[in-house]
């Protein structure tokens, strides 16, 4: 065991699975496909670890031959962390905790271990994972760095992080991070809620290894954040992101000029699973201005939440109120938006990294320093001013435009240009990890010294 990575990592939203997708679609058929949703409460979709895992065994030499030689570890970013941290080559353990597991698409909900189903569906040898935990227990201990011999204790997936973070430990509480993509989390306490109506199933914590499973209902929105960067990088309409707070309130809704955005970049997730979807302007006219475009662009992150949230109330009950984080929520034009559209109030805490919170309160429960509730944050709260006639207007509008985003790519060249693409920046995919702030100081503490 060397301990070097044999491949770059691969982005979430990397598409060069597609292909891999279809053939087993085609191959396994409709029925065993659904049992990998059952088992794992996630649709076959090339979003997951699962299928990535299975891109790298057959096409990285570098990774065929570790497999052969006994030589292979493969996880989620977590679990390459943990094993670094605590020694490496040199002892370290090679383990992740529920949260992280359940995105992998190889873990059963009900046992909380790799399925041995879905191993061979996907064709994954179980001797390359890491060993399954709980959110918050002593892991291993720390072997580099200032902070030598402290306890690692908790591990969480980064939205379930937020969730934590946001104190949504009751069934019904909802928290939406609005990021790069956009993701709603629905606790679900103890029950297993299976979507029909396009979400996720996922484990929310483990607060210990005797302690029960909480789960939780997600929707993933691919694009939120990342339309803000399009607007500078690719049209260079703003020069700061940051700006799109105050150009986007230079303009009402009913302004003349005003258009419906569909950033569908690379398809669309929750709820509508589209990977066929692109991004369409509409109603575009000459007196439609930069400011109109920003603010679209603003109220296309609000329609799909919105829409996730309805899917939400259907499988389970309606929303009373939304708990929000990440680095757009900073934007106050976004939040009194997202509290017309839902027409439900929108809470904001004043502390926004909910996701750091999460996991300093998971491991400060398995060092017996953090009480067994944590009291909600001070917060700003929106509330919603709309009539439910104007909310439905907009609504509309915006489904219209949605209906004329469907259908735009050919597949088969998709698959090629998915496979020519070097999209392997190694940044970290939607069911990540958060060890707690702590290990910040030891990361720097190792780079510094390379």
């Amino acid at each position: 065991m060397t301990g070097q990575p044999l491949y770059s990592a691969i982005v979430w939203l990397d598409v060069r699975t597609s292909k891999i997708v279809d053939e087993l679609t085609k191959q396994k058929g409709t029925q065993s496909v659904s049992a990998v949703t059952q088992a794992s409460g996630l649709p076959l979709s090339t979003y997951f670890s699962s299928v990535k895992l299975r891109w790298l065994l057959k096409n990285v030499i570098a990774v065929k031959d570790a497999i052969a030689s006994n030589k292979c570890l493969a996880g989620t970013v977590d679990s390459w962390l943990i094993w670094n941290l605590t020694g490496g080559v040199h002892g370290g353990v090679h383990i992740t905790d529920v949260t992280n597991a359940s995105r992998t698409q190889l873990m059963s909900l009900r046992t909380l271990q790799w399925d041995k189903r879905l191993l061979r569906f996907f064709d994954v040898p179980i001797e390359i994972l890491p060993k399954i935990k709980s959110s918050a227990e002593i892991y291993g201990y720390i072997s580099v760095g200032s902070l030598l011999g402290v306890p690692i204790a908790g591990c969480l997936g980064d939205q379930q992080a937020a969730l934590v973070g946001q104190g949504c430990m009751r069934f019904g509480q909802v928290k939406c991070t609005f990021g790069t993509g956009c993701f709603l989390l629905y606790n679900t306490g103890d029950s297993i809620v299976h979507s029909q109506h396009g979400l996720l199933t996922t484990v929310a914590y483990k607060m210990g290894p005797d302690s029960p499973p909480a789960y939780a209902l997600e929707g993933s929105v691919a694009i939120a954040g990342d339309t803000l960067q399009w607007l500078r990088d690719s049209l260079g309409i703003i020069s700061e992101v940051k700006d799109s707070e105050a150009l986007a309130a230079q303009v009402g809704d009913g302004d003349e000029g005003s258009i419906s955005f569909v950033p569908a970049f690379n398809g669309l997730y929750s709820p509508y699973w589209r990977k066929d979807a692109r991004g369409v302007m509409c109603g575009l006219s000459e007196r439609t201005r930069r400011q109109h475009i920003v603010r679209a662009a603003l109220e296309a992150v609000c329609h799909q939440t919105r829409a996730v949230a309805d899917a939400m109330a259907a499988d389970c009950a309606s929303l009373r109120q939304l708990l929000a984080d990440g680095g757009m929520a900073q934007n106050s034009v976004l939040m009194q938006m997202q509290a017309d559209l839902l027409g439900i109030p929108v809470i904001r805490p004043l502390m926004m990294e909910s996701t750091a919170l999460g996991a300093a309160i998971v491991a400060g429960r398995a060092m017996r320093v953090w009480p067994t509730t944590i009291p909600s944050p001070p917060a700003d709260t929106f509330l919603p001013a709309l009539t439910n006639e104007e909310r439905e207007m907009r609504r509309v509008r915006w489904e219209e435009a949605l209906n004329k985003c469907m259908g735009w790519t050919d597949t088969k060249n998709e698959h090629v240009n998915a496979e020519e693409s070097d999209r392997t920046t190694a940044v970290l995919p939607p069911g990540l990890f958060f060890l707690g702030t702590a290990l910040l100081v030891i990361i720097a503490d190792k780079l510094k010294s390379m």
